[in-house]
C-alpha cells in the first residue's frame, strides 16, 4: 500500500488539476457515508511515535468538513434518511453526507457530541457490547502500549522476538514488525494472545477499554440526542470475515440482541469491523440480512450509488483519516473520482 505521503500528493493532484470538481457531477452519486473513529483535541496531529493517529481527527476538523459538505451542495442526513431514499429511489435527488462514528469512544461524547449539535447534524455511532463492557481486547491500542513500554518480548509462530523501543524510530521498527503478524492472526487465538502480551508487560486490557470507552449509562445518555442513531458492530469488535459461518452469525445477531436490549429499542443498522473485502464478505451480507439489520456498512471505500438500494447490506464508506485533515482531500474524496479509479470506474463493489 503506498504512503501516506504519496496518497496525499495524488490528491492534491487531482484536486488541484481540476479533475474532481469536473468529476464531482458525474461520480459523487447519491452521496458519502464518512467513517470516523476518535475525535479529540490534537487528533492526528502527533509528531511523535502514534500509530493509531490516523483514527483520530481534531474537534475543529470535523467542523470544518460538516460546513464544507454542506457548502458543496451535500445535504447532512441521519443514515436512516439515506437509507429511505436510496429504497425510494429519490437517492439522486440532492446528493447526501453521513457521519458515522466507529466503536463508541468517550470523546465521541465529550468533543463530537457538541460539534453535532451546534450544528444540527444527525450522526451514528456504531459499538460493540464487549467495548461498551469494557471487556474488549483493543489490540492495535494495546500493541502501541505494549511498545511504548520500552522493550517487547515475544514469541509469534514459533520466531521470538526482542525488541528495544526507546526510540521512535525503533518504536515504529517495532510496530511494523508486529502489528502485521497480529492482525493475521485467527480472531480468537489474536485476543488470547494481546491478553498474554498485556499481561506479561504490565499492561491492563480492560482498564484501558474502560478508560476510553462509553459504557451502558453513557450510551443511553447519548442515544438521548435526537441526532444520534446507536448501530451495532459485533459483540467483540472481530473481523467476521475471518470467522466461521456460526462464530460469525453469532456476532452479527448477538450484538444487536444486546445493544437493543440494553437501549430499549430496535438496532436497525450495523458496520463491519475493519469492513474491507477481506474482514467482510458476501456471506457475511447474507448474515447481516438474517440478522434483521436494515443496512450494514463497509469499509470498502467509495460513494454510495443509487444502485446500492439492491445492496443495503455492503454500502461503502468515504474513511475520514487523522492523516488527512485537509478539506481538499474530503472534497476530491467526496467528489468521487479517487475510488473510481481504485474501483475501476465500477459503482459496486459488493461481491
Amino acid at each position: 500500500m503506498a504512503s501516506p505521503h504519496v496518497l496525499r500528493g495524488l490528491l492534491d493532484v487531482l484536486h488541484f488539476s481540476g479533475l474532481t470538481a469536473a468529476a464531482r457531477g458525474s461520480l459523487q452519486g447519491a452521496g458519502s457515508i464518512f467513517c470516523l473513529h476518535h475525535v479529540c483535541p490534537g487528533g492526528g496531529r502527533q509528531k511523535h511515535f502514534a500509530p493509531n493517529s490516523k483514527l483520530e481527527i481534531e474537534p475543529a476538523f470535523l467542523e470544518a468538513m460538516i460546513l464544507h459538505v454542506r457548502k458543496q451542495g451535500l445535504e447532512t442526513v441521519s443514515l436512516g434518511e439515506a437509507v429511505a431514499r436510496l429504497k425510494s429511489g429519490a437517492g439522486t435527488a440532492r446528493p447526501f453526507a453521513v457521519f458515522t462514528l466507529d466503536d463508541g469512544y468517550k470523546d465521541n461524547a465529550e468533543f463530537a457530541q457538541p460539534v453535532f449539535d451546534r450544528l444540527q447534524c444527525p450522526y451514528t455511532i456504531f459499538v460493540a457490547p464487549r467495548i461498551a463492557e469494557g471487556s474488549c481486547e483493543l489490540w492495535w491500542r494495546i500493541i502501541e502500549l505494549v511498545i511504548n513500554t520500552g522493550q517487547v518480548q515475544t514469541e509469534i509462530n514459533g520466531a521470538k522476538f526482542n525488541l528495544t523501543c526507546a526510540t521512535d524510530a525503533e518504536k515504529w521498527r517495532a510496530w511494523n514488525i508486529l502489528f502485521p503478524l497480529i492482525e493475521a492472526m485467527e480472531q480468537h487465538g489474536q485476543r488470547s494472545y494481546i491478553r498474554a502480551l498485556a499481561q506479561a508487560h504490565g499492561v491492563d486490557v480492560d482498564a484501558y477499554c474502560r478508560a476510553v470507552a462509553m459504557d451502558w449509562d453513557e450510551l443511553r445518555a447519548i442515544n438521548r440526542d435526537p441526532l444520534c442513531t446507536i448501530g451495532a458492530h459485533t459483540l467483540n469488535h472481530h473481523a467476521v470475515g475471518k470467522m466461521s459461518e456460526a462464530d460469525a452469525r453469532q456476532q452479527l445477531a448477538g450484538s444487536r440482541g444486546i445493544i437493543s436490549r440494553e437501549l430499549g429499542e430496535e438496532v436497525r443498522f450495523n458496520a463491519y469491523p475493519y469492513g474491507d473485502e477481506p474482514n467482510a464478505t458476501a456471506r457475511d451480507f447474507r448474515l447481516a440480512a438474517e440478522a434483521g439489520y436494515e443496512a450494514s456498512l463497509t469499509t470498502r471505500k467509495g460513494v454510495v450509488f443509487a444502485e446500492h438500494a439492491g445492496h443495503l447490506q455492503a454500502l461503502p464508506r468515504v474513511m475520514v483519516s487523522g492523516r488527512y485533515q485537509a478539506l481538499r482531500y474530503v472534497d476530491a474524496m467526496m467528489s468521487g473520482l479517487p475510488t473510481a479509479l481504485l474501483n475501476r470506474f465500477d459503482r459496486l463493489n459488493v461481491a
